[in-house]
């Protein structure tokens, strides 16, 4: 190449320039596919129908012991029990809780079955800010059954470009 460049420098640039066309154009691809476009937050009513997958959400069976204020949404209390006999023919399989504004719409899941002995759970969650909390249960028939109350939160917590 050494001495074909000095016959002809203009071919040897336009080579050059060709290699880095080109170099640049799969950084460019290869940055492209990489870069993930952002997904957007679920709705709570995208998240509820997404776990209920196409059935109907009937309100009832479930109770939800939450306080309707509190003062820091780090460590807010949740307690959920759903109206079951918890035998082999009618269970609770799943129980699932869900939020208004918190950056991710689903907060617990639970799976349970007929050896639970009673539908009931309990946990800590953090809120983002006042909302809607919706707690749901899976029947081994199922049938979905809901429950929903409103938190209003001084502190808040988990806080992201919340809209």
């Amino acid at each position: 190449m050494g001495a074909e460049a000095a016959a002809d420098p203009k071919a040897a640039l336009e080579r050059r320039l060709g290699r880095r066309d080109l170099l640049a154009g799969v950084v460019g691809v290869a940055t492209l596919v990489m870069v993930r476009p952002a997904v957007a937050r679920p709705s709570l009513d995208a998240a509820v129908a997404l776990f209920a997958g196409g059935r109907e959400v009937q309100p009832g069976r479930v109770r939800f012991d939450i306080p309707p204020l509190v003062e820091n949404g780090n460590a807010v209390g949740v307690a959920i029990s759903v109206d079951s006999p918890m035998t082999e023919a009618d269970h609770v399989k799943r129980v699932a809780l869900f939020n208004e504004k918190n950056p991710q719409a689903d907060m617990a899941l639970f799976h349970l079955g007929p050896r639970a002995g009673r539908a009931t759970v309990s946990t800590r969650v953090r809120l983002a800010t006042s909302q809607t909390v919706v707690a749901l249960a899976e029947m081994s028939d199922g049938s979905v059954w809901s429950s929903s109350a409103n938190v209003v939160v001084t502190l808040a917590a988990c806080i992201e470009d919340l809209l």
